[in-house]
C-alpha cells in the first residue's frame, strides 16, 4: 500500500469515526448549526445582529464537527461572520418517525 492510500484510508477511518461518535451525541443537544468554516450541536444558540456589523452567534455546552480535532466538547463558541449560517432546533428522539415505517413492511 502506498503512502497516499494509507493516508486516504487514515482520513476515510477517521472520518467514519467521526460520524459514529455524531451519531452517538447528537441527541444530547437542542440545536444544529452551519457556518462556512464548521458544524456545531449546541444547547444554547445566541444570535446577535447588527446593521452593517457581523453576525455574531454565540453557542454554549457544544459539539464541533471537524475530525482534526482532539477535543470536540467545547463550552463556549463564538462565531463572527458576513456569510449566511443555518440554524436548525433538533427533533426530540419521540418526533423523529422511525424507518422503515410499519406500513411499508406490509
Amino acid at each position: 500500500m502506498s503512502s497516499s492510500e494509507e493516508l486516504e484510508q487514515f482520513e476515510s477511518d477517521m472520518e467514519l469515526a467521526l460520524y459514529r461518535e455524531y451519531r452517538d451525541v447528537v441527541t444530547m443537544f437542542r440545536f444544529a448549526v452551519e457556518t462556512e468554516r464548521r458544524f456545531y450541536l449546541a444547547n444554547d444558540v445566541n444570535v446577535v445582529e447588527r446593521d452593517g456589523a457581523p453576525l455574531e452567534i454565540e453557542l454554549n455546552d457544544a459539539w464541533v464537527w471537524d475530525m482534526y480535532r482532539p477535543a470536540r466538547f467545547v463550552s463556549h463558541v463564538r462565531v463572527v461572520t458576513f456569510r449566511d449560517v443555518n440554524i436548525e432546533q433538533i427533533a426530540d428522539e419521540s418526533e423523529i418517525p422511525q424507518f422503515p415505517p410499519s406500513s411499508l413492511g406490509k
